[in-house]
């Protein structure tokens, strides 16, 4: 069998056991073009290096390549289709992973008007569909995957909530959505309507002009010309600029700056957010909501006020 054959029957078994892989098997595809498509035992160490290497600098880029390999490599073992696994015994070692970024509310607002910066005459709704994508991922929070996975069926307008199936967890969650958010869907929707919906309801809610679902890859590199346009580039201190994933960490980490500022006790609102953004833990969130300036602050003041408030209460008691 050849590495694509053998990926496809790999990807086939994932399926069966209900996990989908989407960008992982567009990555082992990859694979198998750069290595020349030979049987799999034939795929020698060096290829396997040179894939997980990618191009360019080294990156974290390069740990998700070789889980994606150990996978398919564990299945070919079982099967009998190589010998040994050519995966490298020792990780090399990578730069630090890139430091989450929250834009500023002013950030916001330039991302969304720079979304003009993707018009084109060769899909009239692909400015709008960019921007509503960015509206989606800052108002619901979503990952970029889950956002772009969305079918028209999975928008419920009406009761404002968006159904997100088959998340990075293979967990399926509702996701309540404010009336803003549904207002600008709605306006979207109305524009969406006109394309074709090659699956009915099934068919992808942000669309191409073709009516079908938006790759990832080129949602990133539109992504790029979005906030090139907007006038964002690197941070002091960080080699690259924000992601557009940032959206999402911003979401969290402005939700919580509002929580703080309206008094609320975040700790008990905390295993609220992690349901909300789909995480398996409480831990998996506070490790997500990186302290930025304005939540060291918050959180100072409100300790301040409990440090006041006991002693106080010491004195009283005296």
């Amino acid at each position: 069998m050849t590495t694509s054959d053998v990926i496809k029957a790999y990807l086939a078994a994932r399926r069966a056991q209900g996990v989908q892989i989407r960008s992982g098997a567009r990555s082992l595809r990859q694979f198998a073009r750069e290595t020349g498509d030979l049987t799999l035992d034939q795929v020698t160490p060096q290829a396997v290096a040179a894939f997980l290497r990618g191009h360019g600098a080294l990156s974290a880029s390069w740990t998700t390549r070789f889980r994606l390999l150990g996978g398919l490599y564990r299945f070919a073992l079982a099967r009998g289709y190589v010998a040994a696994s050519p995966l490298p015994e020792l990780k090399p070692k990578l730069p630090p992973p890139q430091t989450p970024y929250v834009y500023s509310p002013g950030e916001l607002q330039r991302l969304l008007d720079a979304t003009a910066a993707v018009s084109s005459p060769f899909s009239r709704l692909q400015a709008m569909t960019y921007r509503t994508l960015l509206l989606m991922l800052y108002g619901a929070g979503l990952r970029i995957s889950e956002a772009i996975g969305l079918t028209v069926a999975d928008v419920d307008l009406a009761e404002r909530v968006l159904t997100v199936r088959n998340t990075k967890f293979y967990k399926t969650r509702l996701v309540p959505i404010g009336p803003q958010l549904a207002a600008a869907l709605a306006s979207y929707y109305e524009h969406r309507s006109r394309l074709a919906q090659p699956r009915g309801q099934a068919s992808a809610f942000l669309c191409s002009r073709t009516g079908h679902r938006l790759a990832y890859q080129y949602v990133i590199t539109l992504f790029q010309r979005v906030r090139s346009a907007a006038g964002i580039g690197c941070p002091p201190g960080e080699p690259r600029p924000p992601r557009l994933h940032d959206l999402r960490h911003t979401a969290a980490v402005h939700r919580v700056l509002a929580w703080y500022r309206s008094g609320q006790d975040v700790q008990q609102l905390l295993p609220r957010l992690a349901t909300y953004l789909g995480h398996v833990s409480i831990a998996s969130t506070q490790r997500y909501l990186q302290m930025t300036p304005e939540l060291l602050q918050e959180a100072s003041n409100r300790f301040a006020a409990y440090a006041q408030q006991e002693a106080e209460q010491e004195v009283n008691h005296a």
